[in-house]
């Protein structure tokens, strides 16, 4: 199909990012060893199995794809809170600079990394697609990333991970007497 130039040059982009995604999915999954760990991954692999080729075919295709065939993953909120993490403690950690095989909270942390950036790359392309076909897709396939992002940050918060904690009420209160409603 015919896409503007700058359609092009963002799908390349994505399509780069998305082979990156499998790939590093596909070993991710081999090296997990946390079951709960595994197990998401393993939901999300064919959601981006399916969103790379679909991007593939927008590309490679003379016509349009059909992109009522990739849906978005449900949200799934599973935390108690939403300001206060279900751990008491948080593990430190520091690089390791000699990796052999990944554990289980660097593959998280590098699949949560991964969707948060795929889904700030897939919003400023969607916003920026005149194709309005590509565009949807683009917005469906932002909705994914986000979802599996929120999916994977719940998983490290209920490992002690990744921190949750309420903001403090000074601050709040701060803000809050700043803006005013409009009357």
């Amino acid at each position: 199909m015919q896409l503007a130039s700058h359609e092009l040059t963002n799908l390349s982009e994505l399509i780069a990012g998305c082979f990156n995604t499998v790939t590093c999915m596909a070993s991710h999954i081999n090296q997990a060893q946390d079951p709960e760990l595994k197990e998401l991954l393993q939901q999300h692999f064919p959601l981006h199995v399916q969103d790379y080729n679909l991007k593939v075919e927008f590309v490679q295709s003379q016509t349009t794809p059909d992109i009522s065939k990739f849906k978005p993953a449900e949200l799934k909120p599973i935390l108690d809170s939403y300001t206060q993490a279900p751990v008491s403690e948080f593990s430190s950690v520091t690089p390791r600079t000699d990796v052999q095989q990944h554990n289980d909270r660097e593959i998280a942390l590098a699949y949560l990394l991964n969707q948060k950036s795929s889904a700030k790359n897939y919003g400023i392309a969607a916003v920026e697609c005149a194709n309005p076909d590509l565009r949807t897709f683009l917005e469906n396939a932002f909705l994914n990333s986000n979802r599996h992002a929120y999916e994977m940050w719940q998983y490290m918060t209920k490992k002690g991970y990744y921190p949750l904690m309420a903001a403090p009420q000074n601050e709040t209160q701060t803000i809050a007497s700043i803006y005013q409603p409009v009357q």
